[in-house]
């Protein structure tokens, strides 16, 4: 029998969901000639989806996400690098 603990993260394939949806939004935008930083800004601090393509589908991805855990990623990211 093994004593030690074994741990198990759900929270690393989550992170891995959200990075690839706001990669996918950014080019989205991008490819239509929006400024992706503002438009996704935009969208966090309203949760207006108007200010999300349609393109791509990345409207229907944003909206998968949570604003706060698009929050918390970008802090950690930020603060952490």
């Amino acid at each position: 029998m093994n004593d030690k603990t074994m741990t198990f993260s759900v929270g690393d394939e989550r992170e891995r969901e959200i990075r690839m949806i706001l990669t996918t939004v950014y080019n989205a935008l991008k490819e239509k000639g929006y400024n992706p930083i503002n438009q996704i800004v935009g969208y966090i601090l309203s949760e207006d989806p108007t200010y999300i393509t349609t393109n791509q589908n990345a409207r229907t991805l944003i909206r998968r996400l949570d604003r706060d855990e698009i929050l918390q990623l970008l802090v950690k990211e930020f603060l952490t690098k």
